[in-house]
């Protein structure tokens, strides 16, 4: 199990900006000080996904180690699967501050960081010092800047330069942060973008497998054109889903923040995007369900609705490092009590 220091320390840190706090904690971890998580993932959670051998299907989503300073003391917490980025091809600070809140009373969180980064050139830096053993997979998470990006030039070169290091790449086409971002999910613009990739694909020696994260806030009727897109270009799987600008019945004083919405009230809407989507692909693309989760009964939920993997943050961010474990090992329960002998065999048994 997690060290009691790194629990007993998540109050402490409750007390602080919420930006102050993250950084405080990307900092631990990376020095080593969140402990490592000792348990055993039971066999039923062993996992196959476009590829690639997971241990068990819970993974940390892009945006809590933008820069990956600290990949490998989180694949030490449990994880099967560790995303970092959001990168892009050159250095940006960001959104001004303040710019992530927490809202307690309804356990999610708003951003609106806008892509804050060091860039690509030191991130590539720390994926080569990076072991070619590794306890989880490995993705990266490519974006583009704010200002002077050409998404057809600037994707290709990103998904390059990461693709000998990462396991699998991810296009975060969905972030509401970012000007004009979100109109790359259109379905001309994403095939364009999906083009160019696959044209820098065909020359190099190592093409780890392309994913895309889109957003819950699509209308029903952009789902099947972006799921083509991605079908016809060589596309592995979607990530389902990124923060939302919609608003439901929220408490906290931070409700009107501008920027995205994460956490609980992300579940239900982000698992109904994730069933349809399942529908539409019929087993042709792998899934990743995000948003809202952070317990073992909504990971569970969001395999039953379509998704062979999960990711969780704000539930991460909350709970601190013990939240991978006490996942895993509840999902495992709930699969064996309903007689599954693997995550696979759930999959969209609820869709």
């Amino acid at each position: 199990m997690i060290p009691s220091l790194a629990s007993a320390l998540m109050p402490l840190m409750r007390g602080l900006d919420a930006e102050t706090a993250h950084g405080i904690a990307l900092k631990a971890l990376a020095a080593g000080l969140a402990g490592r998580d000792s348990g055993r993932d039971d066999a039923v959670l062993a996992t196959e996904a476009f590829g690639l051998r997971f241990r068990n299907p819970i993974g940390l989503a892009a945006g809590f180690d933008k820069d990956a300073v600290a990949v490998m003391p989180l694949m030490r917490l449990g994880f099967g699967f560790v995303e970092a980025g959001t990168v892009t091809p050159r250095p940006q600070p960001g959104n001004p501050r303040p710019r992530l809140f927490r809202l307690t009373e309804d356990a999610a969180v708003i951003n609106r960081m806008g892509f804050n980064n060091g860039g690509l050139d030191g991130y590539v830096a720390r994926l080569r010092d990076l072991p070619a053993e590794r306890p989880a997979v490995f993705g990266a998470n490519i974006g583009i800047n704010k200002d002077g990006a050409d998404p057809e030039r600037d994707y290709p070169a990103l998904y390059a330069a990461v693709a000998p290091y990462a396991d699998y790449v991810t296009v975060n086409v969905s972030s509401p942060n970012t000007p004009g971002l979100r109109d790359l999910q259109g379905e001309e613009r994403l095939a364009a973008i999906l083009d160019a990739i696959a044209a820098t694909r065909a020359g190099l020696p190592r093409t780890p497998p392309l994913l895309v994260k889109i957003a819950p806030d699509l209308a029903d009727d952009a789902l099947g054109p972006i799921v083509q897109a991605c079908l016809t270009r060589g596309v592995a799987g979607l990530i389902i889903s990124n923060t939302t600008i919609a608003r439901p019945a929220l408490r906290s004083a931070h409700a009107k923040q501008a920027g995205g919405l994460s956490g609980a009230p992300l579940f239900a809407p982000s698992t109904e995007v994730l069933r349809k989507v399942f529908r539409i692909a019929r087993g042709r693309l792998t899934l990743i369900g995000v948003g809202g989760i952070a317990t073992a009964e909504q990971a569970y939920a969001k395999i039953r609705a379509g998704a062979s993997l999960v990711q969780i943050y704000t539930g991460f961010a909350y709970a601190g490092p013990v939240l991978p474990r006490r996942i895993a090992d509840g999902l495992a329960a709930l699969l064996k009590r309903d007689g599954f002998t693997s995550v696979a065999d759930a999959v969209g048994k609820d869709a």
